[in-house]
């Protein structure tokens, strides 16, 4: 026999706590992932006083877009300290949590059928908003809290996961940054000519056909470009080890698109530059985290040459300026924080698709129960 569902607005109601006196300055919205965030709204003329407080166990709904995201915009804050929201958002509190705890049903909001629900039922204008009434309208499931609670626990677990993981990430991260820096003021820096060789290595057979791209997060791609009719020989190939890069700077939003090949040979369009890199003395992966580095990108930009298209030739490239330690083993070191780095960036990801998984297979067993 499947459990009985209650209108949510049942549960439910509305908080308006006004910010009077603008003494909370830390403005927030909440974003499509249902995770709180700093404003990006433009506050310096803004009377924060009108702005609603929201404190821990609240939620914030958003009832505007839904049509749009195609996601309702709710989050449940857990913070000690307050924090403002514009008045746009409803802000509101769960009335008895002996009946329904603020998590449980945070897991409900936070399953994709919940979202394709609100989006359903969402009005028909051009923003297709889900309003206060609607809203409460929804009819949720209500189990005995013994049962919430197990529910509630496996979430929690997950979370703690998640937030150990997100931690180590950012403590592997300023070990690195910490660690480049110091190599960049104690070691000095050299000459990236004396480390590299231009390579124009044409696909004349026509042998190879992986066509690649490079993109500003610093991967190869596969090509976008329609290449029916198109004659490859005239590509160059990027062997393994070996970097490409995009020499017009004008167009990709103030980064420079360059990769490094560590899989086998493929070809790219031959306006692209390809170079090799002495790896008796230079790491090709810790070279390519230094092209990572946000300052790599704007010293790209501000050296690029031209007019309508602004081109980073590679004579440029040569004399970029860089730390490179002679011991190779600590080139290595380095590039093994990052490959820990990358793995943990990736296992933190697959957490988190699978908070939403768990909380779709936990809610739909309780449905049935």
């Amino acid at each position: 026999m499947s459990l009985k569902r209650e209108r949510l607005g049942k549960f439910i109601r509305l908080v308006d706590n006004r910010n009077i006196g603008g003494c909370i300055t830390n403005v927030q919205g909440v974003n499509i992932t249902k995770n709180f965030m700093p404003s990006v709204a433009n506050l310096s003329e803004t009377d924060v006083s009108k702005y609603k407080i929201v404190t821990r166990g609240q939620f914030v709904f958003s009832p505007m877009q839904v049509g749009r995201d195609e996601t309702v915009r709710v989050a449940l804050f857990d913070k000690e300290e307050p924090v403002a929201v514009s008045p746009a958002y409803s802000v509101f509190e769960i009335k008895d949590k002996s009946v329904l705890m603020p998590e449980f049903l945070m897991m409900w909001f936070l399953r994709p059928e919940f979202d394709r629900y609100g989006w359903f039922i969402s009005d028909g204008s051009v923003r297709s908003s889900l309003d206060w009434a609607r809203f409460c309208d929804i009819e949720i499931p209500v189990p005995e809290q013994k049962l919430q609670q197990v529910c509630v626990s496996i979430y929690k677990g997950m979370i703690k996961n998640h937030e150990a993981y997100e931690k180590s990430i950012y403590d592997l991260n300023l070990i690195s940054k910490s660690y480049i820096e110091n190599l960049t003021k104690n070691s000095g820096l050299k000459r990236l000519g004396d480390y590299v060789n231009f390579v124009d290595d044409r696909n004349i057979v026509g042998k190879l056909k992986n066509v690649k791209g490079v993109s500003t997060g610093k991967e190869l791609i596969s090509t976008v470009a329609n290449l029916n009719g198109v004659n490859l020989k005239s590509y160059k190939i990027v062997d393994k080890d070996n970097f490409v890069y995009v020499p017009d700077t004008s167009r990709r939003g103030d980064k420079i698109a360059i990769a490094l090949n560590n899989g086998d040979p493929c070809i790219v369009s031959s306006i692209y530059t390809v170079f090799s890199v002495d790896k008796a003395k230079l790491l090709p992966e810790y070279l390519l985290l230094w092209f990572k580095r946000s300052e790599f990108d704007r010293y790209a930009r501000f050296h690029s040459i031209g007019s309508a298209r602004e081109i980073f030739n590679f004579e440029e490239m040569c004399n970029v300026m860089l730390p490179v330690p002679e011991d190779i083993e600590v080139q290595k070191s380095i590039v093994a924080i990052h490959r820990v780095l990358g793995t943990r960036s990736r296992l933190d990801e697959r957490l988190k698709s699978m908070i939403t998984s768990i909380c779709s297979i936990l809610m739909k067993g309780i449905t049935i129960i």
